[in-house]
């Protein structure tokens, strides 16, 4: 059974989604809707968001799970080999997984991300550099991406 604790942060509100083991959903919403059922496990997930917000953080460790398609799990593992501060297009993502033609279904699996800044599609990027499409918003992804290149 999935519960849900919502949190301030730096861009609204964050939505942590968990199980009894594990993070399965972690996102900016506009608005609570869901019982506010925080835990020891979204406490610890929003703790680490926070210190990486702050930049004393650069990696997760907290307990999450992807719930998804079996190509939507490659990208999200293409995702996470990113190294902070990095970037990758959507083409080379396509070819990471074996699929160079994949770049707007890498669009779609990035949207459809559970666990976003934990698992890094702000990371993605058009081919020329630009900043494209970001569930919580561009603003939110130039951001992030500014963060970790210590801007």
């Amino acid at each position: 059974m999935k519960r849900y604790g919502f949190y301030d942060f730096k861009f609204g509100i964050l939505k942590i989604g968990y199980t009894d083991t594990a993070i399965v959903f972690l996102k900016k919403v506009d608005e609570i809707d869901a019982q506010n059922e925080r835990s020891a496990l979204s406490d610890l997930a929003y703790d680490q968001v926070c210190r990486y917000l702050k930049g004393e953080r650069r990696s997760f460790d907290f307990p999450y799970e992807l719930e998804g398609t079996d190509f939507q799990k490659k990208v999200w593992g293409a995702l996470c080999r990113i190294p902070y501060g990095e970037t990758r297009t959507y083409k080379q993502i396509a070819e990471a997984v074996g699929n160079p033609k994949a770049g707007r279904a890498v669009g779609m699996a990035n949207n459809k991300n559970p666990v976003t800044i934990a698992v890094p599609c702000h990371r993605v990027v058009g081919t020329d550099g630009s900043l494209i499409g970001y569930a919580g918003g561009l603003e939110m992804k130039k951001t992030l991406l500014a963060l970790e290149k210590g801007l």
